[in-house]
């Protein structure tokens, strides 16, 4: 695999390109400059739009088992190449290094499914009235792909979307978030020693992503758009892609919220919210935004949570004692500290935490008593907050939980099965966690409901995204 300086100032379409200009990427955890980068623009959109539809006519004659192959060597140098990509997705966006060293292998399972996916692609041959005809249902590649990527998740939003849409025969030209880019460039290059041919995944890093990406939605070439980012991003891409009516996946912003019953395994649920909370700093999309405990155990379940949480360690990411790195830029900690000042304004109370640390890092926090009109109740805070407030009954527990326009993870703590059964099916959300805090796994349909989003990732679903179905009719003539 490239190095750090084998990628600085350099973007990769049909071969790696020098750039002539560039931009820094800094260490969240340090401020100190990881790399300069290359800088893409319109004129490099254009270019990969035509690298990717010439790359496209060969790429989809190749056989399912040739896809196949490609896609299983790349798993396996991602594999071999664990530590040196955990350790620059750690120093480039704060991610502790023990959960990059975990989202490596999220990110190689995403690749290792679609390898074996590629050769499960089936058509359907189905009865005709007219017994002289044959009647045909195939599935084709729908054609190249533009995706857009966040910087929480640098490599497994990559692969996410890479591995469908290369196991069905698309070409792939990857935006990655200007936070991360270099974990992306880093991921391109081992696709190329697996084999996978020039032009069929690109990486074009930008400082200023809308006129590149304009190019690209705009061009009829490109048959597919897929984003993953805030609700704000995806309305205008939505509409953007009208124009040339392309495919569209979007995985937007969530608000999940985390029911914990009077039935609950108090001590489980603490580890599961825990887990859903705070990894990757509360920087993640499905993570337990808003907890509801029952009004007779609240009390009791804030106390093991807040000890829990004041138990965590903050620090330098590349510690492997660190349980808490830093926020992403001062944008992300100004919006944490806005919203607890405004709940605790508002009557909660602070249980731990509660303050900004040096640079970038704010204490892992647990408020209870917030209101259900504040901010953390009401919008995406994107940190290591968890608001606590009470529920009194089944019926106001999935009130609450539906009360907003998104919808793409929830989550439940019960021993109850049927209400397991029921409150699941009441939730309007995409994924909903029983008795589970981190439900995600690259064989399962990942996706929302209401505005946050459409489409969905993973499993056998995921390809079918990058697939069109063409319908055959054939006549046999007479013999």
């Amino acid at each position: 695999m490239k190095t750090l300086a084998d990628v600085t100032a350099k973007y990769l379409t049909d071969e790696w390109q020098a750039a002539t200009r560039t931009f820094e990427v800094v260490e969240p955890a340090s401020g100190k400059v990881l790399a300069n980068v290359a800088d893409c623009d319109a004129q490099t959109a254009r270019r990969a739009a035509d690298v990717a539809w010439g790359a496209f006519e060969k790429w989809r004659a190749t056989s399912a088992f040739e896809r196949s192959d490609v896609l299983t060597r790349w798993h396996d140098l991602i594999i071999e190449n664990t530590e040196a990509l955990a350790t620059t997705m750690t120093r480039e966006m704060g991610k502790p290094l023990k959960e990059s060293r975990g989202e490596v292998k999220y990110a190689a399972g995403f690749v290792r499914w679609y390898a074996e996916e590629a050769k499960r692609v089936y058509g359907d041959l189905f009865p005709a009235q007219d017994p002289s005809k044959r009647l045909l249902a195939v599935p084709q590649p729908v054609g190249p792909a533009f995706a857009i990527t966040p910087w929480n998740f640098p490599l497994a939003m990559v692969t996410r979307k890479a591995a469908p849409a290369l196991a069905a025969g698309c070409t792939f030209v990857l935006k990655p978030a200007e936070q991360s880019p270099v974990s992306a460039l880093l991921l391109a290059d081992l696709w190329l020693a697996a084999g996978g041919p020039a032009g069929t995944l690109q990486v074009l890093p930008t400082s200023d992503p809308a006129p590149l990406s304009t190019v690209l939605i705009e061009d009829p070439r490109i048959r597919k758009l897929t984003f993953t980012g805030s609700t704000e991003v995806g309305r205008i891409l939505y509409a953007q892609a009208a124009a040339t009516v392309k495919r569209i996946s979007l995985e937007l912003g969530g608000h999940a919220p985390f029911l914990v019953f009077a039935d609950a395994d108090l001590d489980d649920a603490v580890a599961q919210v825990m887990a859903s909370k705070f990894r990757n700093a509360g920087q993640t999309c499905v993570c337990a935004n808003r907890i509801y405990v029952h009004s007779s155990v609240v009390e009791e379940f804030t106390e093991r949570y807040a000890a829990a949480a004041a138990r965590l360690v903050v620090g330098d990411p590349l510690d492997a004692a660190t349980d808490v790195g830093p926020l992403v830029d001062a944008q992300a900690v100004a919006k944490v500290e806005r919203h607890v000042a405004e709940a605790v304004g508002g009557g909660a109370r602070i249980v731990t935490g509660g303050k900004r640390l040096d640079g970038l890092y704010h204490a892992p926090t647990v408020l209870a008593g917030v209101r259900r009109d504040a901010l953390l109740m009401r919008e995406e805070t994107f940190g290591p907050v968890a608001p606590i407030a009470a529920f009194e009954t089944e019926d106001e527990a999935v009130r609450l939980a539906n009360d907003t326009p998104f919808g793409l993870a929830a989550y439940l703590y019960t021993r109850d099965l049927g209400r397991a059964f029921r409150v699941s099916e009441a939730l309007e959300y995409g994924i909903v966690g029983v008795n589970d805090g981190v439900p995600s796994a690259p064989y399962a349909p990942f996706g929302g409901v209401k505005q946050s989003g459409i489409g969905r990732e993973g499993g056998p679903w995921g390809i079918h995204e990058y697939l069109s179905v063409k319908y055959v009719a054939m006549g046999l003539g007479r013999a």
